[in-house]
């Protein structure tokens, strides 16, 4: 298994949702790597929490990356939410820029949880995606 992947999938993830039109026009600049601290913007999008698994085979170091991308927000009802969720969806599933170091060999959508948190008060939403990956 390699885990050598992980920082460069992770920064292509984060190019690819900073730099997608139609996410910004939702949450403008609001793209973070960890949650913000301070003044918290309306809605915004976090990189979430990764499993990783190994899936080397005799081609070489690979591995499975399940990773979470959240989308929260204080708007009410969770239609702001979706929307920004599907924006999310549609900036990784057009591809993704390469690697500083090994290839994307497919990236899939995989679930999403949706819910409630802060007495009602938050609206999140979960995306996980699974990315394999191959160290060359």
């Amino acid at each position: 298994m390699s885990y050598a992947v992980s920082s460069a999938l992770q920064k292509a993830v984060f190019t690819t949702l900073t730099g997608d039109a139609a996410l910004a026009a939702l949450v403008g600049t609001a793209i973070f790597d960890a949650p913000p601290s301070g003044t918290v913007p309306t809605t915004y999008v976090t990189l979430g929490p990764e499993e990783v698994r190994d899936l080397s085979d005799k081609s070489g170091h690979g591995a499975r990356h399940d990773f979470s991308v959240s989308v929260v927000t204080d708007a009410d009802g969770f239609q702001a939410a979706k929307d920004v969720a599907g924006a999310v969806s549609d900036a990784l599933m057009a591809g993704l820029p390469a690697l500083e170091r090994g290839r994307v060999i497919t990236l899939n959508f995989l679930k999403a949880r949706a819910r409630r948190e802060e007495a009602g008060q938050i609206r999140r939403i979960d995306l996980t995606f699974r990315a394999r990956v191959h160290d060359d």
